[in-house]
Order: C-alpha cells, then structure tokens, then sequence
C-alpha cells in the first residue's frame, strides 16, 4: 500500500514512512503543489494511491465518486510531521486490514 500525502502534510514525512508503506511520497514532491484536490485524486485513483489528509474534503469526494483512491484522514491533532509519521507507522497493519482487507473506501486515524 503506497500512500500519498496530501499537501497539508510535511513532504519530510515521505521518508520516515518509506520502508512501511514503498512507493509513498508527498504531493509537492510529484509536481501537484498547487493541484486542486480533484487533480489530486484523479492522480490517485490513477496510480493506485491512498490518500493521507487532515482535510475532510477528499471523504466527500470519496463519498461522490466512490474508490479507488481509498482514503485516510488523520484526525490526530496538532501534532508534530514526525509524530503523524509514526501514527501511520504504528497503525500499518490496523490501516492495511481496513483499507484492503475489510475493502473500506475511508478510515480516520486518531
């Protein structure tokens, strides 16, 4: 599962989540810095990304337009780029059986 982080997160927490989740990377980092969240989630469900967000805005695209892109909203508070990283890091398994196994379309990470 390779995640793709929204432009609200730190592209610094690439990274730090490159051996849990291959192939993940940041928005600004694949050229899509000023991107419309539209843009942003026909890239997605192009090349088979997750997306990770702190915005709501990509659940109600999800509920429009249905998956792919499965989505993950990070509902985690103010918290530091590296303690969202670890967040994504210590819920792996949790996210993935969710997400792939359970086939759900959202999931929010406290």
């Amino acid at each position: 599962m390779k995640l793709l982080l929204d432009e609200n997160l730190s592209r610094r927490m690439a990274p730090l989540i490159a051996s849990h989740y291959p192939g993940s990377s940041q928005v600004a980092l694949l050229g899509l810095e000023h991107a419309s969240d539209s843009a942003i989630w026909a890239y997605a469900r192009e090349h088979d990304w997750v997306i990770v967000t702190r915005d709501s805005d990509f659940i109600d695209l999800s509920t429009l337009y249905g998956q792919p892109p499965k989505v993950i909203l990070l509902k985690t508070g103010n918290q530091s780029w590296q303690a969202a990283a670890q967040a994504l890091i210590d819920h792996q398994e949790l996210l993935e059986s969710v997400l792939i196994t359970a086939n759900a379309a959202c999931v929010e990470l406290y």
